[in-house]
């Protein structure tokens, strides 16, 4: 591993100097794009960076910038002001021929939000992403995947504030910033405090209190309506090669003593979103193992979204770390790491969202472990926010007199697949399964009377004549029919399937 490099010292004046140049030369994600055009800025989101560097000898100032930001390369007089302070602060790196990007420098922002607030237009800063810098054990990653997809996850109901915990570069207090009073952020690395503080001041987003100390530690006696984290969640031995990822503690630990910390710093409804990585070890039921770490006294949804066997899961992060996986040292870590995971029982690990909200009044909770269905197509910030409203209805009509006595619509979105098999005489009937078509497009295998009660919730009647309707239809006792279907309802509910009528839509 490299030395780490200073951190970056870019005054707040300074900052905000910077980031008048940008916007007055359209170094903004809609500029860009507009100036590469569709092919080149496919090419250069795919890492081929020819077709937007010939696409940027016309442009003038921003061409400059896309070049020296974006593209690596030297410009001897880019449209920026102060370019001695921005060395001397770390943003450039002076050559023979001119200046280059130390660090990594690009627009962010939510251009197509139905956001309130309006259009956001950011830059966040971050460590350059080559191989070499990869390695420093303070590395301060950009906007990646599992950034923008904890992001695209975020439940937006506003509240008062919310602690961006471990927040690295500042991606999330960010979007946090869109929908909270106030944000506090905290981070362990002092670089990833100084990054994250520049990108705060080049966004102009001034709602942000970063906080230096390992997890809770800073805010020990504070509570918050909203937590949000991307932490260290990589599953491996119990070691620090890169701040980012490795928590210390020996394979998902760190996750688990962290569920059972955060309620304590939420006040009494105060909802937690974070990603996180779990063991799935031989002889154990992973979502029971996983539900086993939520405290009481609190709802939660964790959701599987994808499960990789050991040498993949130590290959990837390998990769991720701009390591040579045949040299022979890479080789050696593989072999520990892997040697590990084997003495552990670990068969596969997986990776997930993790949706946490205090229960107040002693009100009987809710804990749902599952797999995300395929591929996500959507975004899960609408899903997650359903999710909650549907619990809380649920919670409300928790008897089975009174969902009975509910009024429910089958979602506008939701779709009867019937599916048969071929057979000696041709095809015969082998089941059906009513669809989402949106969102994680959610699945139920139904039968025919199950079928037929979807068809009929249209919010006219309640449930209770829908069943009496279906009992006369299907020529079964109705208490049969409540009691085989209940539950089926409930999980309806609580996939948005079925809606309470008076929404009018998924909650």
């Amino acid at each position: 591993m490299n030395a780490a490099a200073p951190p970056p010292a870019l005054s707040d004046d300074l900052c905000a100097r910077l980031r008048d140049s940008l916007l007055e030369h359209g170094f903004t994600t809609t500029g860009v794009r507009d100036l590469l055009g569709a092919g080149a800025h496919a090419a250069l989101t795919r890492g081929e960076p020819e077709a937007a560097a010939r696409a940027t000898r016309e442009g003038g100032g921003l061409g400059s910038l896309v070049r020296l930001f974006l593209l690596g390369g030297t410009e001897a007089a880019p449209p920026l002001p102060e370019v001695d302070a921005l060395v001397a602060g770390g943003l450039l790196a002076r050559t023979p021929d001119g200046v280059r990007a130390a660090m990594d420098l690009r627009p962010y922002g939510e251009e197509h939000s139905d956001d309130p607030a309006g259009e956001a237009l950011w830059y966040v800063l971050s460590d350059l992403d080559t191989p070499a810098a990869r390695q420093d054990r303070d590395h301060v990653t950009g906007v990646g995947g599992a950034s923008l997809t904890l992001a695209s996850s975020l439940v937006r109901t506003p509240v008062r504030d919310t602690l961006d915990l471990g927040t690295g570069c500042g991606v999330q207090a960010l979007h946090a910033s869109r929908f909270s009073g106030r944000v506090t952020a905290t981070d362990v690395a002092p670089r990833a405090l100084a990054t994250a503080r520049a990108t705060l001041a080049l966004s102009g987003v001034h709602t942000v209190d970063l906080v230096e100390g390992p997890w809770l530690e800073p805010v020990a006696d504070r509570r918050f309506d909203a937590i949000v984290s991307n932490p260290p969640f990589v599953p491996g031995p119990a070691r620090v090669d890169y701040v980012y990822r490795d928590s210390g503690q020996a394979g998902d630990a760190a996750l688990a003593g962290l569920l059972h910390d955060l309620p304590a710093r939420l006040r009494p409804g105060g909802r937690a979103q974070l990603l996180g990585s779990w063991l799935h070890v031989r002889g154990e039921d992973w979502p029971d193992r996983v539900r086993a770490w939520v405290p009481g006294g609190c709802d939660a949804w964790i959701v599987q979204r994808e499960v990789t066997d050991p040498a993949l899961h130590v290959g990837t992060w390998q990769r991720d770390a701009g390591l040579d996986l045949a040299a022979p040292a890479t080789r050696a870590q593989a072999a520990a790491w892997l040697d590990w995971l084997e003495a552990e029982r670990v068969e596969a690990v997986g990776f997930g969202f993790l949706l946490l909200r205090t229960v107040p009044d002693g009100r009987a909770p809710e804990i749902v472990v599952e797999d995300l269905p395929g591929e996500l197509a959507d975004p899960l910030g609408a899903e997650m926010t359903g999710w909650l409203d549907r619990v809380d209805w649920l919670r409300e009509h928790a008897s089975d007199a009174a969902l009975l006595g509910a009024r429910l619509a089958l979602s506008p979105s939701a779709t009867l697949e019937r599916y048969a098999v071929a057979g000696v005489e041709g095809w015969s009937d082998a089941g059906a399964a009513v669809v989402l078509a949106d969102g994680p497009q959610w699945r139920h295998e139904v039968d025919e009377p199950a079928a037929a009660l979807l068809a009929g919730c249209s919010g006219a009647l309640p449930l209770e004549e829908l069943f009496a309707l279906l009992s006369l239809a299907h020529d079964r006792p109705v208490d049969a029919l409540v009691q085989a279907a209940l539950p089926a309802v409930r999980e309806f509910v609580r996939h948005g399937v079925l809606v309470p009528a008076a929404t009018g839509d998924r909650a």
